[in-house]
């Protein structure tokens, strides 16, 4: 993995085969299940909010087949962000248009969330319940795989959120403007879409993004600790 070697000549660390092989091997996960069940989220919340089609459009799975982009998977797996194939939603079937697209574009970052949270939750059970195993190699190449797994998945939920064209968060930002300014965001997006790439080649977004995903990584921490907290 890129990052692995760039964090590591950087911070001046040792780069060690454990490493890149468990960042390769989360990644992995998250290209052939995770992004998966964001999508399928995606989907199935724009199901119950009433677009009953999108049961045609084989989407409804978690079946990676249905979902990954190549692209979008080669730079998941170079670059640690990347994208599955978007899910056609129909919002003529929503209530409310604008209020349904937000809830459905919600539902694939908080997929996201939900499994770093079982990941974190795997992690202190490990921590708890099978400390000595956890300081062996083995548990500490797990060890390694569940902290780039969580770190991941919180990455993409908070990247995702970015209220940019064609992002998820963009269609919750969508509520809050008017419908000509919202035409205005989807005829442009993919302008839209070259300046965000723009900011993230040339670091400006790090602030915010490294504060957001840092909040987002202490409150799922805490989340987690909660079931545990008897073994404190």
């Amino acid at each position: 993995m890129l990052s692995v070697i760039i964090n590591a000549l950087f911070n001046h660390a040792p780069i060690t085969f454990t490493d890149i092989l468990a960042e390769i091997l989360a990644v992995l996960l998250i290209i052939f299940l995770i992004l998966p069940f964001h999508e399928w989220a995606h989907a199935f919340a724009a199901l119950c909010l009433g677009d009953k089609g999108i049961k045609q459009r084989g989407r409804l799975s978690i079946n990676p087949v249905n979902h990954i982009d190549p692209i979008g998977a080669l730079c998941m797996l170079l670059f640690g962000f990347g994208w599955a194939k978007p899910v056609p939603i129909d919002p003529r079937n929503f209530k409310n248009q604008k209020v349904g697209m937000a809830i459905s574009a919600l539902a694939g970052p908080v997929a996201n969330i939900v499994a770093a949270l079982a990941g974190m939750l795997v992690y202190y059970a490990l921590s708890f319940f099978a400390l000595e195993f956890l300081v062996s190699t083995v548990g500490d190449f797990i060890s390694v795989f569940l902290s780039y797994y969580i770190l991941c998945n919180i990455s993409l939920a908070v990247f995702n959120l970015i209220p940019i064209p064609p992002l998820d968060g963009s269609k919750i930002l969508f509520v809050f403007l008017p419908d000509k300014a919202v035409e205005f965001c989807y005829r442009y997006q993919n302008i839209f879409f070259l300046i965000l790439f723009a900011g993230l080649y040339t670091n400006i977004f790090d602030g915010i993004l490294g504060w957001a995903t840092g909040g987002l990584l202490n409150g799922i921490s805490w989340l987690a600790s909660l079931p545990f907290i008897p073994f404190m």
